[in-house]
């Protein structure tokens, strides 16, 4: 199967599903695109919780920002990981800091 560079990285699928953005700009990517492959992973996975590997991301789009908020009210826990310091300050103006919580783990 042909890796998609217009989307999202799946790097693990279940009931705990493992996004991120790998190498890629994340602000080149295609929200649309992201947002059906994540539909449609968490639908065929039984989804709970969304963990987003952000490590070297430093901005995403806020689209994809939406993408990820209306995951949560929707009852899928998302947890964002490694955010930049750019995007934890995105998330703090815009209060989406208080929907999607932010984790740090050392690599």
């Amino acid at each position: 199967m042909a890796v998609r560079l217009d989307t999202i990285d799946i790097y693990r699928s279940g009931p705990l599903t493992v996004v991120g953005f790998g190498k890629r700009n994340a602000l080149d990517l295609s929200v649309v695109a992201c947002q059906n492959e994540l539909a449609k992973t968490m639908r065929e996975s039984n989804c709970h919780t969304l963990a987003v590997d952000l490590t070297n991301t430093r901005l995403v789009a806020s689209g994809m920002l939406g993408v990820f908020a209306s995951i949560q009210r929707r009852g899928v826990r998302v947890l964002l990981f490694n955010p930049s310091p750019d995007l934890v300050d995105v998330l703090e103006i815009t209060k989406l800091d208080r929907l999607l919580p932010t984790h740090f783990v050392e690599l």
